[in-house]
């Protein structure tokens, strides 16, 4: 027996519609499970993942640091997987955005001025496009696979600036620590309260690219023609739109996004280069595009969701004593379900059972059958 899954005439748009809350509600089920095999209370480990952190409110500005780069990394990605391009590594376009965007602040710290951290804002976006054009020549040059290249081109990239901050960039006043030198007040993202303790302006620029991103995809003709190529490439090219050029256009546009959120995450939320400048916000976004089915204006709440899972992740940890290695798992689990759901509203499970094997014909046989 093997099982095949048959595309739906029709979709349910009830159901469609209902998609990620019933994957979230999934979520939280077998999440609670698995704090229970582990061990843990799960009404005290889904508390502190969804409810302790929106109690104060220096929580709420650190759910948009961490919203931010979730954000801004998905809407790149939207972009991307609409028009069937399948990046994957925007964690590495994230890492190389940040190095780029770092090299006056590093290189030449005595540039200083109102130009700088937008000189390092553009540096980190040029960066990012460029690293995410490598696996678009692949692919439309030699016709690899760019889920293959994009992955492991992010082993390269955090390579790099692990050896960046561990030789040519260490602070020669850090005590032999793996960091860079410590940018300047110029080079610093402004604070988005006067008073706040933590929040910047990078939830500001993941709020304008998505704005932007709905604006491109709904109502242009670029947008149409992602949205043609992505369901229908033979489609596109009798409408004279070019499949090379798509995949540069989405790859370099994700690469931008992902380089600007990394150099926001360094210049804001850290303040100098180190060894590791991410938890994983690459590989997460992509769980945040999904969620927000893939649409800029979704991806805002989902960003918000996932960032808080974040936030609750470390508080569990603190709290109840849980490995960081939960909260990947717990991460992985909503977008098994949003992709599984997703899949359920598409197709159908169909059970096909196997042919029995046709008898070969021997002399016995035949006259066995004459008898």
């Amino acid at each position: 027996m093997r099982v095949e899954l048959v595309k739906r005439p029709q979709q349910s748009a009830l159901f469609s519609a209902l998609s990620p809350f019933i994957a979230l509600v999934l979520t939280l089920i077998f999440g609670a499970i698995l704090f229970s095999l582990l061990g843990k209370n799960p009404f005290d480990a889904l508390y502190f993942y969804f409810i302790d952190p929106l109690r104060e409110m220096w929580s709420l500005e650190a759910l948009t640091v961490k919203a931010a780069p979730l954000i801004l990394i998905a809407v790149g990605l939207s972009i991307c997987y609409l028009s069937n391009n399948w990046n994957i590594g925007a964690e590495g376009q994230f890492v190389i955005g940040g190095i780029f965007g770092s090299i006056l602040p590093v290189m030449v710290p005595e540039f200083q001025g109102p130009l700088l951290l937008p000189l390092m804002l553009i540096m980190g976006m040029i960066g990012g496009a460029l690293y995410a054009a490598i696996p678009a020549l692949l692919k439309t040059r030699f016709n690899t696979n760019e889920i293959l290249t994009s992955l492991m081109l992010v082993y390269i990239a955090q390579l790099f600036l692990d050896w960046l901050v561990r030789g040519w960039w260490r602070d020669p006043k850090g005590n032999n620590f793996p960091r860079s030198i410590t940018f300047s007040d110029d080079a610093v993202l402004p604070k988005l309260l006067p008073n706040g303790d933590s929040a910047n302006l990078g939830i500001v620029f993941a709020l304008v690219a998505a704005v932007l991103a709905w604006i491109l995809v709904t109502r242009t003709l670029k947008g149409f023609e992602i949205r043609v190529l992505g369901g229908s490439p033979r489609a596109g090219r009798f409408a004279g739109f070019s499949s090379s050029k798509m995949v540069f256009f989405a790859f370099m546009v994700s690469g931008a996004l992902a380089g600007l959120a990394g150099i926001s995450e360094v210049s804001g939320a850290i303040g100098y280069l180190q060894p590791t400048i991410s938890p994983g916000y690459g590989f997460t976004a992509i769980i945040v595009a999904f969620l927000g089915r893939l649409n800029p204006l979704g991806i805002i709440a989902s960003g918000l969701i996932l960032g808080l899972t974040y936030l609750g992740g470390e508080a569990a940890q603190i709290s109840l004593g849980l490995s960081d290695k939960v909260v990947r798992v717990f991460q992985g689990m909503l977008l098994f379900f949003v992709l599984g759901c997703d899949t359920l509203i598409h197709y159908r499970v169909r059970f096909v059972g196997f042919a029995a094997p046709k008898p070969v014909e021997t002399p016995a046989l035949k006259a066995a059958e004459g008898a």
